[in-house]
């Protein structure tokens, strides 16, 4: 029996550093605000973000800006935009991915809830995204809604019995998806939908429980997914906001945040951050209190 979801504790004031597998802060949601945006994050204690691109565009932007403040990115086509991308926008990818910044490939995988894009063409950028991958050497970031045995069965062929690197990001399966993920060698990200107070959520709390310490990652995917304890007084995810869904985390998990925060951080610079990118420096961070007093964005 799944248990009741733990409170939204507020952290100690001091943690060890956070940091963001997943965000995309090159989006329009956050145009002309990315100082301000980071300043937060710095005051959260978040050390380092992924800013991660959807496609050739969008990419592009991820670039600019993870080299205009020294953060890693990642490259790629997500399976909702596969449609509307062509030749020239995976010629633009394949060069992107060459980028000192770039950290990782993806966000790639498999959406059929929405279908905005034909299940062929999905498995197809899928292949591409994977290929690139293993060929650059860089983890792969894997989306996947409604899709988990067509994704499984991609994957299991792309491994031919060994691991692959990456993460199955904002993790949402339950706990024979997840052990699928992890017997490939895959980490998990887990972002704010573990804190909804939806009784639905309760599986993936279960999961979330006992995934191994050493292939956890904590991610934003902002801006959505913000975490239960700001649903209707914010109206769109950051990074800063990693605070709360870590919180909550640890205290499933029955850990002291700073453990969880130490060994989720060591598990991102592992898989995520080349010699060229920098960590943000990080000042004292506030506690959840002294964010509530924040003016609301």
């Amino acid at each position: 029996m799944p248990h009741s979801p733990p409170k939204h504790p507020a952290p100690t004031d001091e943690h060890h550093p956070l940091f963001d597998t997943h965000a995309h802060l090159a989006e329009d949601e956050f145009a002309g605000q990315g100082e301000e945006v980071l300043r937060r994050a710095r005051a959260a204690g978040i050390c380092s973000c992924l800013c991660v691109g959807v496609s050739a565009e969008s990419s592009r932007k991820a670039v600019e800006f993870a080299e205009k403040h020294g953060l890693p990115a990642a490259v790629g086509i997500h399976p909702n935009h596969a449609a509307e991308a062509t030749n020239s926008d995976w010629e633009a990818i394949l060069a992107l991915a060459k980028h000192p910044r770039v950290a990782a490939i993806g966000e790639t995988g498999l959406d059929y809830y929405r279908r905005y894009s034909p299940p062929e063409l999905q498995q197809e950028y899928l292949r591409r995204h994977v290929h690139l991958a293993c060929a650059s050497g860089l983890p792969m970031i894997l989306h996947c809604r409604d899709a988990q045995e067509d994704i499984l069965r991609q994957l299991r062929s792309f491994a031919g019995g060994n691991t692959l690197h990456g993460v199955l990001h904002a993790f949402s399966g339950d706990q024979r998806f997840a052990d699928e993920c992890l017997a490939l060698g895959l980490h998990l990200g887990f972002a704010g939908n573990v804190t909804y107070a939806n009784k639905k959520f309760d599986v993936l709390r279960s999961v979330a429980r006992t995934v191994p310490a050493n292939r956890l990652l904590l991610e934003t995917d902002c801006p959505y997914l913000i975490p239960q304890a700001l649903r209707g007084r914010r109206e769109r995810n950051e990074p800063a906001y990693l605070l709360y869904t870590a919180a909550f985390l640890a205290e499933l998990r029955g850990a002291p945040l700073e453990q969880l925060a130490l060994t989720t951080t060591a598990n991102a610079q592992r898989m995520f951050l080349p010699q060229s990118a920098e960590r943000l420096p990080t000042p004292p961070p506030l506690s959840l209190a002294g964010q509530d007093s924040q003016q609301s964005i």
